[in-house]
C-alpha cells in the first residue's frame, strides 16, 4: 500500500490522468446503458420511414440542409430544437428520426427529444455523409436559380 501511494505522489499527473479516464468511461458505460433513444442505419431508416408516419428533424445549420436533405424533412437546427419543441408536440408518440451530417449533434437532439416527453426516437446512424456516400440514397436540393 504505501509503495502505491508513493507512486501516486512521484506520478501525480499519470495518477490524474487515470482517474480522469476512468471516470469518463464509467460515464460512458452509464449514459449508453441508460439512454431511451436507438440509432438505425440509412436503410433501416427508410424502411422506418416507408412502415410508418415518421417525422424526420435534420439538426443542420440551413446552410448545408440547403446543400442536400432527406425528402420532408423539417430543418431545425440543434442550437433552436428548444424553442421548436411545442411544435413539435403532436409527434410525440410517433417515430421520430434525427439526421445531421455525421450523427454527432443527431445525438445531443435525441437526448433533448426524449427528455421532452418523445416516446420513439431514432439517430441515424452516420448522418447525412453515411446516407450520400455510404448508402447512395436519394437526397433533396435546392433548386438551383437560372439567371
Amino acid at each position: 500500500m504505501d509503495r502505491y501511494l508513493e507512486f501516486i505522489l512521484n506520478h501525480y499527473i499519470l495518477s490524474l490522468a487515470l482517474a480522469v479516464v476512468t471516470f469518463l468511461l464509467i460515464q460512458e458505460l452509464f449514459e449508453t446503458a441508460f439512454k431511451k433513444f436507438s440509432a438505425l442505419s440509412p436503410l433501416l431508416a427508410v424502411a422506418k420511414m416507408n412502415d410508418s408516419d415518421t417525422l424526420v428533424i435534420d439538426v443542420r445549420e440551413p446552410e448545408e440542409f440547403l446543400k442536400g436533405h432527406i425528402e420532408n424533412a423539417i430543418n431545425t437546427p440543434l442550437g433552436n430544437l428548444t424553442t421548436h419543441l411545442t411544435k413539435l408536440e403532436t409527434h410525440k408518440n410517433k417515430p421520430v428520426l434525427i439526421a445531421c451530417q455525421t450523427s454527432t449533434r443527431a445525438a445531443s437532439a435525441a437526448k433533448l427529444l426524449t427528455k421532452a416527453g418523445f416516446d420513439q426516437v431514432f439517430v441515424i446512424s452516420g448522418g447525412m455523409q453515411a446516407w450520400e456516400n455510404d448508402y447512395k440514397l436519394p437526397i433533396k436540393s435546392a433548386a438551383k436559380k437560372r439567371n
